[in-house]
Order: structure tokens, then C-alpha cells, then sequence
């Protein structure tokens, strides 16, 4: 056969191929049948007031319709970065499949961000880039006037910073495991989000070094990297200004700010939050999130926000961590769903109510009007022996005591933390066997028991210290006698802080988070009390000493009453 033969069927088998593999993808992903050929044009220059040029990469389909614009905006790679052994999947693959099925996409990389001119600031210059970008799209000729925005972690915070500016253009959002303010992630319940703020300090400061350096390198740290051993030794290190040069073996300028700026209000933080313009943002707003993502009270507090306003959101809610792909391919699926109903009118793929759940413990989707759907406050009481039931305490229980020690602070197990490895949900076994955690258990359920909306805990307790942490958490054993965990919270303990008692104890609430869970007949309601969840909350070293700085350890002796004067309660939000 004569070579002009052989390369056009070549070229044909290849075609082929091509189109096969993106059929079988978009049959892996649960997506649509893509519609169209892409075309990417990289490393287009977007100028910034400043002069500062921050690169982007423009998705296209290959047809002569016009179609609408979505942004990603994202510090983590826009896609070779990924190829080069650098960054995080977090763009390329939901850009390709959104253009396939007709859309623009503009993927640009933060200020600072491996090709992006500038400094990176985290959250400092997303609202001024991100709307200054939105300037820029609006002047080119395949724009067609009609902007979404897409994304899940940082690149969701980025769309609230340009929905803070409200653009005409802008007329749907798509927003996962991700809020529209930081301070509450960064200092959870008056603590410090050691986990999640070091191991993506750590992170962001090792993929900018592997970008600057070769690709020997970067495969290096690859294979024989050992950032999570670093990190490790970095939790236990005091004082925490100094635990970035042992996470990732030098000073890290935005983390040691975090750990600077610890009160709420303050302007570097008031700079960076965009939640007094999420009730007016026109824009159709569909937020993802996930159980055991520690994004999950700001996201519901955004959720909040919009319904108040009546603005109609939609929201899903998975049994997702922060890092878990299925949360975010979920909003690959759902971005899409949402962006052919609010821009082009194609509303088939919609779910049926805004509200969308997963209720974990049944293993099913369920569909509500809103959230938290109605429901009953339940209370299940602290008894003596261990015991949690629905009967008020007696008149006179002796208390519980533990004794609590930050040079061995109780570990989380589990939960809403950043690594892939340990979050979620886990079998609790080896934290409920310390001594320093108190274990409060139903007899099993002679029914089901279904769960909607936030948690609380109604706690009497005494510390010996005025500085302290009381922790709860929520599990679910099953017949076999494994405990897995649902949802727990952190009252952080200072002078001024819970309801003094005539005794001298304190009562204290403590936020449990929100869950959707269904405790089956058999199974058993199980509350642990400790006072800790280290690194997930930093521990607390019981002097009272600055937050960054604090090096002195105290020991902390505890006592939780429940009796008929102290009725310390697990109160559930329990639906028919």
C-alpha cells in the first residue's frame, strides 16, 4: 500500500480512537455524550491594572455557534504544570469536558502561580484579579455575553471574590467544598486549623520550589519525596510559628501571617471576606459539599445567606472529605447539569427539589424544599456508667473525670481534614480505647433513627485550668462493635467564655457540625468527650500563651457532670 494511502487511514484510525476515548471517559465520569471538538490556545497573557500578566488557557469548541464563557481561576496548575510532575488535576479535565459539550472555558492561573507574573498572596488579590479578568473576557470577540464560574476548594473561594463585584455577565456559580470567608477554617472555635492550614502551607510551598526547579527534580520529590513524614514531626512542634521550617525546611511568610492574625474582624481578614455580598449576588447559585469537609459549616452559612435573601440556591451535599474526588467530580457533573439549565435553558438534568442530601448510614440520595428540612430537637442525656439515653439523669450522679495532656494530646481520628489518607469516616476504636477520652453509649436502636441538620452538644463540665479544649463527636457502632464516626465539634475554653454555674461549673454548647445520617435498628448511638482533636484543631497547651508563640505545657484535670442539676446532653435534630 503507497504511503499516501497509509497516512490518511493512519490519521483516520487516530481520529477515531480519540473520539472512542472521550465516549468511554464521559461514560466513566456519568457525563453526557460530548458534542463537540477543542481547541486550547495556552499561555494567553490577561494584563492587570497593576501590569502584572496572569496566564490563562482558552478552551474552545471547534464550531461556528456561539456559546457562553466559564472561568476557572486556580493556584494549583492549569494542566502541564500537572503533566510536568507539578500541581493538582483540578482544572485541565473538568475544562475539556465542559468545552466538549459547548462551552468557552477560560482556565487562568493566579497571581504568583508557577507562570503568573506577581506574588501569590493567598485570598489577598483574588476579588481585583478575578473582576479584572471578567474585564478582559467581556472585550473578546468569542464572548457572548453570558458568564459562569466553576470550581472546588480555593478555586470556589475565587468565585465568591468575583461574585463580591456582582458583573452583569455573571449568571450562574457552581461552587464545592469551599465558602466565601477563610477566618472560621483557619481558626476554627477560637483554635488554629493546624492540619488543613500547615499541610497546604507545606504544599503550596513545595509545588512553587519543584516549579522553579528541573524535571529531575520534580520526579525526585515524586519518589523519594517525604513531605508527610515532615509534617508529621511539624504537628508536634512548638511553637507553631516555627512548624513551617519543619514541614517544609524554611520560613513560609503566609502561614506564619495565619498564625498572626487570630481574631476575627481584623483587617487583614476583613479584606478576604466576601460573605456581605453573597445574599446579593444575582448570579443562580449551586454550592457542593461534603459531610467531612472542614468547609462544611461556611458553605451551609452561604447556603444561609442566599435562601434568606430568597435567591433560590440549590444544594448537594456527599459523604465527601475535603480531598475526596468524588466531591469534585460530583461538581463536574453537577456544574454541568446546572450551567445548561441557567445558560442555555436545557433544565432536564436538574434534580427535582433545590435540596439535595446524601443520608449516610441508609446509603441514598434524598431530595428536600430546603435545609435543614423540619425536624425534632432530641435530646439523649449523659448518664453515669457510660450510658446515653433519652431519660433525664437523676438527682445525684458522681461525675466524670480524665486528666488531659498536650505533650500527648489526643489525636483526631478521622473527620473533616485535608489529607487523603485517615479523613472521613473511620473506625474509632483505638481513640475510644485512651484515657483520655469518656465513651457514652445507647443499647441498640429497636429502630431506625434518621438525623437531618446541625448537632449540638449541652455540656456541664470543670476544668482545673482556665485555658482548655472540650471536644464531642457522634458515632455509630454497629453490631459488630465498630464505631465510625459522624460528625463532632470544639469548644474552645478562656476566661469569660460558657455559662458559669452557682457551683462553679460551667455550661458549655458545643457545635457538632451538621450531618444527614440514619442510625439503624441494631446499631448504637455513641458520644466520645475528650479535649482534643489534634492536629485537625491545634492543641491546646493550657497557659494561656499566644497562639504562635506558646511553648508551655499544663496538665488539665477534667470533670463532666450529669445529673438532674447538670443535665449535659447530645441534642439531635431527629426527622420522621
Amino acid at each position: 500500500m503507497k504511503k499516501r494511502t497509509i497516512l490518511p487511514l493512519l490519521a483516520l484510525a487516530g481520529y477515531g480512537l480519540y473520539h472512542c476515548r472521550r465516549a468511554i471517559l464521559a461514560r466513566l465520569l456519568k457525563l453526557p455524550p460530548p458534542r463537540y471538538d477543542v481547541g486550547v490556545q495556552r499561555d494567553i497573557p490577561v494584563p492587570m491594572p497593576d501590569g502584572v500578566r496572569l496566564l490563562a488557557d482558552h478552551y474552545a469548541p471547534q464550531a461556528s455557534d456561539d456559546f457562553p464563557t466559564i472561568l476557572i481561576r486556580t493556584p494549583y496548575g492549569r494542566g502541564k504544570e500537572v503533566a510536568l510532575g507539578g500541581g493538582y488535576p483540578l482544572a485541565e479535565l473538568p475544562a475539556q469536558r465542559l468545552a466538549e459539550r459547548g462551552y468557552h472555558v477560560l482556565v487562568q492561573g493566579a497571581r504568583g502561580c508557577y507562570d503568573s507574573e506577581g506574588e501569590f498572596v493567598p485570598h489577598a488579590n483574588e476579588a481585583a484579579d478575578g473582576q479584572a479578568t471578567v474585564g478582559w473576557i467581556a472585550q473578546q470577540p468569542w464572548f457572548d455575553g453570558t458568564l459562569a464560574t466553576w470550581g472546588p476548594s480555593y478555586l470556589g473561594y475565587c468565585q465568591w471574590a468575583i461574585a463580591a463585584g456582582a458583573p452583569q455577565a455573571l449568571k450562574a456559580m457552581l461552587v464545592t467544598i469551599a465558602s466565601a470567608e477563610n477566618f472560621s477554617v483557619t481558626h476554627p472555635d477560637g483554635a488554629f486549623g493546624l492540619e488543613t492550614r500547615l499541610r497546604w502551607s507545606q504544599g503550596m510551598h513545595t509545588q512553587q520550589r519543584l516549579h522553579r526547579g528541573t524535571l529531575r527534580e520534580r520526579l525526585a520529590h515524586r519518589l523519594f519525596g517525604r513531605d508527610e513524614e515532615h509534617l508529621q514531626a511539624a504537628f508536634d512542634h512548638l511553637p507553631l510559628l516555627e512548624a513551617d521550617v519543619v514541614a517544609a525546611g524554611a520560613p513560609i511568610p503566609f502561614y506564619r501571617e495565619l498564625l498572626h492574625h487570630d481574631r476575627p474582624g481584623e483587617p487583614f481578614w476583613a479584606a478576604r471576606d466576601h460573605r456581605g455580598a453573597v445574599a446579593d449576588v444575582p448570579a443562580a447559585v449551586h454550592l457542593v459539599g461534603g459531610w467531612y469537609d472542614y468547609y462544611l459549616r461556611g458553605l451551609l452559612r452561604d447556603y444561609g445567606s442566599l435562601q434568606a435573601a430568597g435567591r433560590g440556591p440549590y444544594l448537594t451535599i456527599g459523604p465527601w472529605s475535603h480531598a475526596n474526588p468524588g466531591g469534585m467530580l460530583e461538581g463536574l457533573r453537577l456544574g454541568l447539569a446546572w450551567f445548561d439549565a441557567q445558560l442555555k435553558g436545557q433544565g432536564d438534568g436538574l434534580q427535582r427539589k433545590p435540596v439535595r442530601l446524601y443520608v449516610m448510614g441508609a446509603g441514598e440520595w434524598r431530595e428536600f424544599d430546603a435545609f435543614p428540612p423540619p425536624a425534632h430537637a432530641t435530646r439523649y442525656y449523659l448518664h453515669g456508667g457510660g450510658r446515653l439515653a433519652p431519660e433525664a439523669p437523676p438527682g445525684a450522679v458522681s461525675p466524670d473525670h480524665y486528666r488531659y495532656d498536650p505533650a500527648g494530646p489526643t489525636p483526631a481520628v478521622g473527620g473533616a481534614l485535608l489529607s487523603m489518607q485517615g479523613a472521613g469516616r473511620q473506625d474509632n476504636a483505638p481513640l475510644e480505647a485512651r484515657d483520655d477520652v469518656l465513651v457514652y453509649s445507647t443499647p441498640p436502636l429497636v429502630r431506625d433513627l434518621e438525623v437531618i441538620g446541625p448537632v449540638r452538644l449541652a455540656l456541664f463540665a470543670r476544668s482545673s485550668l482556665d485555658h482548655t479544649d472540650f471536644f464531642g463527636r457522634l458515632c455509630d457502632v454497629d453490631p459488630a462493635g465498630r464505631s465510625f464516626n459522624v460528625c463532632d465539634g470544639l469548644f474552645r475554653l478562656a476566661p469569660g467564655r460558657g455559662e458559669r454555674q452557682p457551683d462553679g461549673s460551667l455550661r458549655i454548647e458545643v457545635d457538632l457540625w451538621a450531618t444527614a445520617h440514619r442510625f439503624r435498628q441494631g446499631h448504637r448511638l455513641r458520644l466520645l468527650v475528650a479535649s482534643g482533636a489534634h492536629p485537625r484543631w491545634s492543641r491546646n497547651l493550657g497557659s494561656g500563651e499566644p497562639l504562635g508563640a506558646g511553648t508551655t505545657l499544663a496538665v488539665a484535670q477534667q470533670t463532666i457532670y450529669h445529673d438532674a442539676a447538670h443535665p449535659s446532653a447530645l441534642i439531635l435534630p431527629v426527622v420522621a
